[in-house]
């Protein structure tokens, strides 16, 4: 009886001690996040998730970010629902005009095609909406399912709440309408949520997650962002987003994806830099840290 006592004793420290140090170790990661975000202007907030066990870092998670390019995934998994639902197709042609360009912004389908009058497949138009992050795109995706509010209904019947889709790309990227890309706005631990749902929830086809995996992974904007200072060669599924710089104030220089960790775990990440008066490079390379020091923490 009494060996039996000093083992459970013995047991109970160890596990007081492992729960310690997994304590110990969440804490030091977040005044690292923490640390990062207090070298640059502006507001950082941060959410990650380990999605095999649920571990957490966070730091504003639950604040309003503006997402800019960002939404073009929740876009992106809307479209591919509809597809998954036979009521779009992924080779189904659709007819884009003049009209349906942004006049602002980003867009390499408006530069190929500035007169419109050509047709595209759904198939390109994700391709464009993903890995160009093109805003023509997007706004002819967003036609296509029925205006952003469909899209908005969409993430919140997953039960995601704290995301906001509200408005056409074309709304937001003029430099004289700045408020308005505060209306497309999601907290880090929204978007996070959304991920998770994503990756690990049937609620697309495999077929479909897996397409929109390849478009996230192979995506060209945002080379030193998330994956700005991981190893060559890691997997990073993600979507970035940025605003115009007005008067040396930019209002969203934000990176989120999943990233593969060297033990074939998955990390999902949302940061946000939000109205900042860094430079490019300086709010880049505060997404880099932050993702590396995680990286190191997670691996």
């Amino acid at each position: 009886m009494k060996k039996h006592y000093i083992f459970s004793v013995v047991a109970t420290i160890a596990c007081l001690n492992v729960f310690a140090q997994g304590g110990n170790r969440h804490s030091t990661l977040r005044q690292q996040i923490a640390g990062i975000a207090g070298n640059i202007s502006g507001k950082v907030g941060v959410y990650a998730q380990l999605l095999e066990t649920n571990d957490t870092v966070s730091f504003n998670r639950d604040q309003h970010f503006p997402m800019q390019s960002v939404y073009k995934f929740p876009v992106s998994m809307a479209v591919l629902q509809q597809v998954d639902a036979g009521k779009v197709g992924m080779d189904q042609p659709v007819q884009i005009n003049k009209a349906d360009l942004t006049t602002a912004g980003v867009s390499p389908l408006r530069d190929k095609y500035p007169d419109g009058n050509v047709s595209l497949t759904v198939r390109e138009l994700l391709d464009y909406n993903v890995r160009k992050s093109d805003g023509s795109a997007c706004d002819i995706l967003f036609k296509l399912l029925g205006g952003p509010e469909k899209v908005n209904a969409y993430v919140h019947g997953l039960g995601i709440r704290s995301i906001s889709i509200a408005t056409l790309e074309e709304a937001q990227v003029h430099k004289d309408n700045l408020q308005v890309q505060y209306r497309n706005w999601s907290t880090p631990a929204a978007m996070v949520q959304l991920l998770k749902k994503f990756f690990q929830d049937p609620v697309l086809s495999d077929s479909s997650k897996e397409h929109l995996l390849y478009l996230m992974t192979t995506s060209g904007p945002g080379a030193k962002r998330l994956k700005g200072l991981l190893p060559e060669g890691t997997a990073v599924a993600h979507k970035t987003g940025t605003s115009w710089t007005v008067d040396g104030i930019t209002a969203a220089n934000n990176d989120v994806g999943i990233i593969t960790l060297p033990n074939g775990t998955h990390m999902a990440i949302a940061v946000f830099v939000s109205d900042s008066k860094a430079n490019d490079e300086e709010r880049d390379a505060t997404i880099a840290k932050i993702a590396k020091a995680v990286w190191d923490s997670w691996k």
